[in-house]
């Protein structure tokens, strides 16, 4: 390999990259839109629970297990209802997502030491929102009902998110998306351009090895992958006061590994298109949607469909992504997290070696 001319074409990429001001600050604009978006827009945590209150008890006892809900910052009580056929309509019209149904003889049954059965009614419309609202409101009703000379009491501690912040969550997982959103789509347009404007014939004629091309080419969006990376990391500590328990030097070390990744599919993207708007198009397909909707990234691998598992498991973000939550939340690293890092080797390798073997092929 001659280093004189990887360093030639990579010079020459740089330029044509620090000539496209538009495309130099959409490297860097997108990663921070996407950040803020996400940090803020999308949240798993679920507040302000609209409640509707049916009490049809009307007693101290009642009263105090509505101001049980009111009481958590989980439910905004907005509605009373003086009769049970107004409910009907008003979860029909998505006023409310759960309405407490107190009914008659509960504090008399309470004293007597009965069970004092209250109905709770949900708006199942959107499902995660309903289950999280559903078990809020029954683990406030167990509560208020237990006896207080219960034989046993648990006590939960909650490890490596103790306050239980989604974005916390949604953070470190945004490391493998945003790295997996661009740089592929960039290394992509930048070689299918010259061959819209037919400047890699010349290319190919010249004395580059398939090696030299490729490194040439990679190596500088590689760099910009690594600084959008540094940049998203910072921020996310920085501003969104994500902890990071681990050694970031493991992290960033493996987040290199991941970028050689994203841009060697650029690549592959760039052997398969003839047109910038096709490399555009193939790269949403197999990089940027599946790094949404299969890597773990918002939605548990492990309750998916078998398939879909099997899927996911196939794609490098969801390895990424359980490596950046390993160090960022956990403190873990490759001690631990080995495999993930021997998987992202393996693909590192298998992608780089299919496109050189396209790219040789194109040449000959």
């Amino acid at each position: 390999m001659n280093l004189a001319r990887v360093g030639a074409v990579i010079t020459k990429e740089t330029r044509e990259l620090l000539r496209d001001p538009i495309t130099v600050w959409l490297c860097f604009l997108m990663p921070l839109v996407m950040l803020f978006l996400f940090g803020y827009a999308v949240t798993l945590d679920v507040e302000n629970i609209r409640l509707g209150v049916l009490d049809q008890d009307r007693t101290p006892a009642s009263r105090a297990l509505a101001m049980r809900f009111t009481a958590s910052h989980y439910f905004e009580r907005v509605r009373d209802f003086p009769q049970a056929h107004a409910i009907t309509e008003s979860l029909q019209r998505g006023e409310l997502t759960l309405v407490l149904v107190i009914p008659h003889g509960t504090q008399r049954r309470l004293a007597r030491g009965e069970t004092a059965p209250v109905q709770l009614l949900v708006d199942g419309s959107y499902a995660a929102t309903s289950l999280l609202a559903a078990g809020y409101a029954e683990a406030i009703v167990r509560g208020f009902a237990s006896a207080p000379a219960a034989a046993v009491e648990p006590a939960v501690r909650i490890w490596y998110n103790p306050s239980l912040r989604s974005v916390n969550y949604i953070v470190p997982g945004l490391f493998g998306v945003i790295l997996m959103a661009f740089p592929p789509m960039l290394t992509a347009l930048a070689i299918v351009r010259e061959k819209e404007s037919g400047t890699i014939q010349q290319i190919y004629a010249s004395p580059l090895t398939p090696r030299e091309f490729m490194l040439g080419k990679l190596l500088p969006y590689a760099g910009v992958a690594f600084g959008e990376m540094l940049m998203v990391v910072g921020l996310g500590y920085a501003w969104f006061r994500v902890p990071f328990a681990g050694n970031p030097v493991e992290l960033f070390a493996v987040a290199g590994l991941y970028v050689l990744i994203t841009v060697g599919i650029g690549l592959l993207v760039s052997a398969l298109a003839k047109t910038q708007v096709a490399a555009m198009l193939i790269a949403l397909t197999i990089a940027l949607m599946p790094s949404f909707l299969f890597s773990g990234f918002l939605f548990p691998v492990f309750s998916m469909p078998l398939m879909m598992q099997m899927y996911a498991r196939a794609f490098p973000t969801s390895y990424f992504i359980d490596f950046a939550r390993g160090v960022v939340l956990k403190g873990v690293g490759v001690e631990v997290l080995w495999f993930n890092v021997v998987w992202l080797a393996a693909y590192t390798a298998a992608v780089f070696l299919l496109a050189a073997w396209l790219l040789k092929k194109r040449v000959a």
